[in-house]
Parts: structure tokens; C-alpha cells; sequence
């Protein structure tokens, strides 16, 4: 599968140190699975969770997920243990918490030879050196910390998340400039399906690659936001086919639905199709 096509649409945290839940996520359809070894795990379980989580790991089971793991800051004590340990394990990439530099990025790359690095972008001097965070060479995502962000921000919680925007907007150009994956923050209700729904929408609206999920009840919802939907599958389909049949014609201007289509339209098309492709590739 072309690495700019894979779906990011789900993209579950699990804790590493609990056996049924790593487990649990070998059976669920999400694209991606982040092992969490930082906030999910209790300070006197840190240890055990690196064993627990590299034995899940050689177990395998887990398909074409995407398998991330997030360590411990290295500023603490457990995070270099966490980036040696996941050197060796069987994981996609190292994602660490509370990216604020190029120069954590470092730190973390002379831990983990030659394994992708993801950054979580949660603080407000990660959001002010996006740019330089994006650039660095061993960068393949970001994931947005929006619950910590706002408690950095010292924010008050709104549903249209105003007061985030300008962080999301920072690390989203960030991100689009460098060619990275990057993946919306979570949202805490996990009951709430129709305001996962709308946060969502709004996410895939700014062009969020995905949503970072708490809970298997909301995999569906993100699933369904961040996929083609079938009315832009069937656009795509014929906005190609228009641009194709003029440009075969010598003609000037295709239309679609009393809209003009240029090439940059069925350059979006194209990519809109082999997503949908690559999502049903990995629904079989």
C-alpha cells in the first residue's frame, strides 16, 4: 500500500500494560493503534508495561495496523528505559509526548536507531515551533494533545474549540508543508456519539488525516468522518472522466455539475479514489 494513501481515520490509544485491552485491539477495525505507555499506565506499573506491551508486540496479531508506540517523556524517569525498550520492539514508529523542539526529536533518535519518530504536538511552544518540529528528517506524524494544550492554555471548553484553533492551525500547516500524517486530538465523551461526530467533521474539514480515539465505541464514527463518502466517490469518478474526455478532445474546459474542473480538482479526485481503495484494501 502507497504510504501516502493509507488511512489514518482511527487511531486508538490502548494502555500497555493491560493484556485484555492489547488483546482487545487486534479485533477492532482501526487504522492505527497508539500503545501507550505514558498517561494510561499508572507511575508503579511503568516497568512492567514495557514487558507486558514487547511480549503483545511478538505475539503479533495486530494486521496492517499501524502500530505506534508513545513512550514517557524523556525528562522523566522512565522515558529512556521507554525509548530503549521500544528500539526493539516490533512497532511502525516512537511517538513522544510533549514535543516542544527539534532538539527532543534528537534526543529521542539517538535512543531508537533507525525507527520513525511521531511527535505529540501539546504544548504552546510546540505549537510556536511547528515549523522546525515538521522539518526534522526522522518526523513521519504528529498527533494533537488537545487536552493537554488546553490545560496549558488555560482554556475554557467550547464545542467549536475556538480557543485551540490556533494551535491546530499551526501544526496542520506544519504538517501539510513537510508532507506528515497528522491526526486530530481526542474527545472525551466517549458516549457522546453525535459530538464525536460533529468534532469530527470539523477535524476532516481542516484536513485532519484521522482522529485519536479513548474508546472502541467511538471507532465507527471516526471511521465514517474520515472516509470518502459516496457522494465524493461519485464526484471523483466524474470529474476525471470530464477532464479526460476534453483533454482527449482538444477541448478547453470540463464541467462538472455546473462547476469547472482544472487538473488541480482531478489531482484531489485521484487521491480521494485510492484512499477509498485503500480502506476497502484493508476492510478484506
Amino acid at each position: 500500500m502507497d504510504p501516502r494513501n493509507r488511512p489514518y481515520r482511527s487511531v486508538l490509544y490502548i494502555p500497555g500494560s493491560k493484556p485484555r485491552a492489547l488483546d482487545k485491539a487486534r479485533s477492532l477495525p482501526v487504522d492505527a493503534v497508539i500503545f501507550d505507555l505514558e498517561d494510561a499506565v499508572a507511575a508503579d506499573e511503568k516497568t512492567t508495561a514495557r514487558a507486558t506491551l514487547a511480549e503483545a508486540l511478538v505475539q503479533g496479531g495486530y494486521g496492517d495496523r499501524v502500530k505506534i508506540v508513545r513512550i514517557n517523556g524523556l525528562d522523566t524517569q522512565w522515558g529512556e528505559a521507554d525509548a530503549r525498550a521500544a528500539a526493539e520492539m516490533d512497532c511502525d514508529a516512537v511517538l513522544l509526548p510533549k514535543v516542544s523542539s527539534p532538539q527532543d526529536l534528537d534526543a529521542l533518535a539517538d535512543l531508537i536507531g533507525d525507527k520513525p519518530i511521531w511527535a505529540m504536538m501539546e504544548t504552546p511552544r510546540g505549537m510556536l515551533n511547528a515549523p522546525a518540529i515538521a522539518a526534522h528528517p526522522r518526523l513521519q506524524g504528529m498527533v494533537m494533545g488537545t487536552n493537554d494544550l488546553a490545560k496549558e492554555l488555560q482554556t475554557r471548553f467550547r464545542s467549536d474549540r475556538l480557543p485551540l484553533m490556533s494551535g491546530l492551525g499551526l501544526c496542520l500547516l506544519a504538517a501539510k508543508a513537510e508532507g506528515l500524517i497528522i491526526v486530530d486530538g481526542v474527545y472525551n465523551a466517549f458516549k457522546d456519539a453525535e459530538g464525536l461526530r460533529l468534532e469530527c467533521n470539523q477535524g476532516r474539514d481542516m484536513g485532519f488525516d484521522g482522529k485519536t480515539l479513548i474508546h472502541p465505541a467511538q471507532v465507527e464514527v471516526a471511521n465514517n468522518a474520515f472516509a470518502p463518502s459516496e457522494e465524493e466517490i461519485d464526484l471523483s469518478k466524474r470529474q476525471i472522466t470530464a477532464f479526460e474526455e476534453v483533454e482527449a478532445a482538444g477541448q478547453g474546459v470540463a464541467v462538472v455539475d455546473g462547476k469547472i474542473v482544472e487538473n488541480l480538482h482531478v489531482v484531489t479526485a485521484r487521491e480521494i479514489l485510492a484512499k477509498a481503495d485503500a480502506i476497502a484494501a484493508l476492510s478484506t
